[in-house]
């Protein structure tokens, strides 16, 4: 196998594995931008994930080739259900956010275990038949060199996290809306005196980034798992906050490190099938994407500056 034959083969995968971090990171980015932190990823990710594949299993006799798209927007709606809770929690009762994150964590996680116990009385559910498909992307996939890589079965869920991407970028930096949304992350008290209304951004902000994140959740366990476990969500919220910070709160940012996370769990699939890569026991793969995201917080935390009133509650007149 050449250079090229591992590189057509990993990158599309990485690509594959980057799509659900890519837009649970980005929820994030609206969350900490909006001065909310949001430990609550994971949870948010399994109860979009634990829905997804109920729904799925449900409903794809009826509806068929559109169930697993249908069972994104029910990931939604359930992440932005989960959301709320740490919006009252943490915007409207001014708890800690990093206590009221984790609380998410443990709340998704049991609630869907349970649920998935009671409905079909094992510890996961069966496996889905309908999936997301792959195609290829025409006139692109013809291009020498990248075509291949890039453009050739193609699945729409990763077509999907860079519209994303792009649009949170332009809604963040280039709207009104983003101005808001930034100047509350930055100066609750300067945006609150020019009659932006701090509470009102942060809940939207957070149910943004539940929807996202829900989304994510489901891409992962309908188009990778393929079923859902209590295992089947088992880091790649934390992942994704590790991309939020290691982009630097900004959603391009945040694509290119989800990317380079997905690059690690990708090797970690599929490493086994790649010469010299193959040579190095299993184990060491499993792991490499959590020792990424250790080294990639530990040599980048402290050089990139979070919004600076991050995770501090907003009493009006007093910040």
């Amino acid at each position: 196998m050449s250079f090229l034959d591992v590189l057509y083969f990993i990158i599309p995968s990485a690509i594959f594995y980057a799509a659900p971090l890519i837009l649970t990171a980005i929820g994030g980015v609206f969350t900490e931008r909006s001065g909310v932190v949001n430990i609550g990823l994971e949870g948010i990710m399994i109860v979009g994930a634990a829905s997804s594949i109920i729904f799925n299993l449900m409903f794809a006799d009826q509806l068929g080739n559109l169930t697993p798209w249908v069972g994104l927007i029910v990931a939604m709606i359930f992440g932005i259900v989960l959301s709320l809770i740490l919006a009252v929690a943490a915007v409207s009762l001014r708890a800690d956010q990093t206590v009221s994150g984790v609380a998410l964590n443990l709340l998704g996680l049991a609630v869907a275990v349970f649920t998935v116990k009671m409905i079909y009385d094992k510890g996961q559910t069966d496996s889905i038949a309908e999936r997301f498909s792959r195609f290829d992307i025409p006139v692109l996939s013809d291009i020498p060199l990248i075509g291949k890589m890039f453009f050739v079965d193609v699945y729409a869920t990763s077509i999907l996290a860079f519209v994303v991407a792009i649009v949170a970028w332009f809604v963040i930096y280039k709207t009104p809306f983003g101005l808001r949304l930034r100047a509350v992350g930055e100066h609750p008290l300067a945006a609150d005196t020019m009659g932006v209304s701090v509470t009102k951004m942060r809940y939207i902000a957070v149910m943004i980034s539940g929807a996202l994140g829900g989304i994510g959740g489901a891409i992962y366990a309908q188009a990778i798992a393929g079923n859902f476990g209590a295992t089947t969500i088992s880091g790649q919220g934390f992942m994704a906050i590790a991309a939020m910070i290691f982009g630097k709160w900004h959603p391009l940012g945040a694509l290119g490190a989800a990317l380079f996370f997905g690059f690690a769990q990708a090797l970690s699939v599929v490493g086994s099938s790649i010469p010299y890569i193959q040579d190095v026991p299993a184990v060491y793969l499993h792991i490499l994407p959590y020792v990424l995201t250790i080294l990639a917080l530990a040599g980048f935390i402290g050089k990139a500056n979070a919004p600076k009133a991050s995770g501090v509650p907003y009493i009006k007149g007093k910040r």
